[in-house]
């Protein structure tokens, strides 16, 4: 599974750091002293990395959410001007594969806010509160884009000014979550498409 790739992927690269620095340790003329302090220096940070990184798990990731996923939760927070809070959009989703066929591994992402994908997405968590499936897509689909629209998908339009609602484009800052997770795409939230089936062979 992809978690067990990423922690793999962690541990090796700790693996090779760590090798790294004792292959430095052993070329430099260091005394023994300075050796040991650098040692328990890297030691340290290893484990103080591990508690940090624990720390990450369970929020929402600031990164595209899939193409095509199930909508299973949403979470709405408002912008705060007083405290300078610009509100945020959470979606615990599915990904869907081709024909339609969640993951079973759900995941959180991080959305920016805006008004239109905050809307939509109260909108959905009442069909979801009230026992109807919801799905998403990645982007809006305009008429005439040239990218076709999925099956039961709602068709939206493209605002006047030129931006497709419930995408606002990212401020561009170092840490804003729609820059960090190409998040200027706009989301669709629509009834979930039924599976699709393969076919039967003909008798």
């Amino acid at each position: 599974m992809r978690e067990q790739a990423y922690i793999l992927g962690l541990i090796a690269s700790y693996a090779v750091l760590g090798t790294l620095h004792l292959v430095l340790l052993s070329r430099l003329r260091f005394g023994r002293a300075a050796q040991a302090t650098s040692i328990v220096a890297m030691t340290t940070i290893y484990i103080a990395t591990f508690y940090w990184v624990e720390g990450l798990l369970g929020w929402s990731a600031a990164v595209a959410v899939p193409d095509r996923f199930k909508l299973l939760a949403t979470r709405v927070v408002e912008p705060d001007v007083a405290h300078d809070r610009p509100g945020a959009i959470h979606l615990w989703v599915e990904e869907l594969d081709e024909r339609n066929i969640p993951s079973g591994v759900p995941r959180a992402y991080l959305l920016p806010y805006s008004a239109d994908l905050a809307s939509r997405a109260s909108a959905a968590q009442s069909e979801i509160n009230k026992g109807h499936a919801q799905g998403g897509t990645s982007r809006l689909f305009a008429p005439n884009s040239g990218t076709g629209t999925p099956e039961g998908a709602n068709v939206r339009t493209v605002s006047q000014n030129g931006a497709a609602p419930g995408g606002d484009p990212s401020g561009g800052g170092i840490l804003d979550p729609a820059a960090l997770g190409g998040q200027s795409k706009s989301v669709d939230l629509i009834p979930l498409p039924p599976p699709l089936l393969p076919p039967k062979d003909d008798p």
